[in-house]
């Protein structure tokens, strides 16, 4: 025992008279570029007569850093690339899900999910990370995103059953945000827990949640139906064939205006 002691001791000792590191050194260490799976836009800069897409879908750019992400604020894109993003709330509990899926000009379409308790420490609770790439339908899939007709409605709503605007009272369901990303331009729209509501973005949801399932079981755990939003989407179905409609909601705001982005088709394609 005395041999294991004095053998402590000595390390104890030699770590104390270890000289301080050098502080220019300290903080001029090599710095490795980034997996695409981890930053698929990385090191992006805006070009000349560029400016930051404006981004109002209620998330700050420190909120992304918490969760992992790099900030939708600061993403640069290019012609024909998009970034569709879906952040999932329940209203009961905490945990959040987030998903972000990106499409870049070269082809290649990468997931980045996260899954978290997003409460009550400065950090994310639990946290579950996901950084994949995408391939065969769920690219196609992503592809299609923008064209889908939900991108013109409110960015908030009410529902009209026919007989009356009902505003939906989110007391034991999902709430979901999600954001469009274009080269210029963002869209945000937020749905509550009535299914009317959420069935109207049902298409959308079923892009951006099943390409994040089967990857992690935790984060399948936080989204028990999974990728299935038929139910929704035959309650919106349904809601425009009696004559019901989505109206804006109170306060619902107009989407950010768009801006100038640097069209560089003649790029390689091969540079992300």
């Amino acid at each position: 025992m005395s041999g294991l002691t004095g053998a402590i001791a000595g390390l104890v000792l030699a770590v104390q008279q270890a000289p301080p590191p050098d502080p220019a050194a300290w903080w001029s260490p090599d710095v490795p570029r980034p997996s695409a799976e981890l930053e698929p836009l990385a090191n992006r800069q805006l070009g000349k007569g560029e400016q930051p897409i404006p981004i109002d879908n209620g998330v700050e750019p420190l909120l992304y850093r918490l969760w992992g992400l790099q900030p939708l604020q600061s993403q640069v894109l290019r012609t024909g690339e998009l970034i569709l993003e879906v952040w999932a709330r329940p209203a009961r509990g905490v945990r959040q899900t987030v998903i972000r899926l990106t499409l870049r000009r070269d082809g290649r379409a990468f997931v980045q999910a996260r899954a978290g308790l997003g409460c009550c420490t400065p950090e994310i609770g639990r946290r579950v990370d996901i950084n994949a790439e995408l391939g065969g339908q769920a690219v196609e899939a992503l592809r299609a995103a923008p064209a889908d007709p939900a991108w013109a409605q409110p960015r908030s709503v009410i529902v009209d059953y026919g007989g009356g605007a009902v505003s939906a009272l989110c007391v034991d369901g999902v709430s979901w945000d999600v954001t469009l990303l274009v080269p210029g331009q963002a869209r945000h729209l937020r749905r509550a827990c009535d299914d009317a509501e959420v069935g109207s973005i049902a298409s959308i949801l079923t892009t951006a949640v099943g390409a994040a399932l089967g990857r992690d079981a935790r984060l399948d755990a936080t989204l028990p139906r999974g990728s299935d939003f038929s139910r929704q989407h035959k309650a919106y179905a349904d809601l425009l064939a009696s004559g019901g409609a989505l109206l804006p909601g109170q306060g619902s705001r107009s989407q950010p205006a768009a801006v100038p982005f640097e069209d560089d088709e003649g790029a390689s394609p091969t540079r992300p």
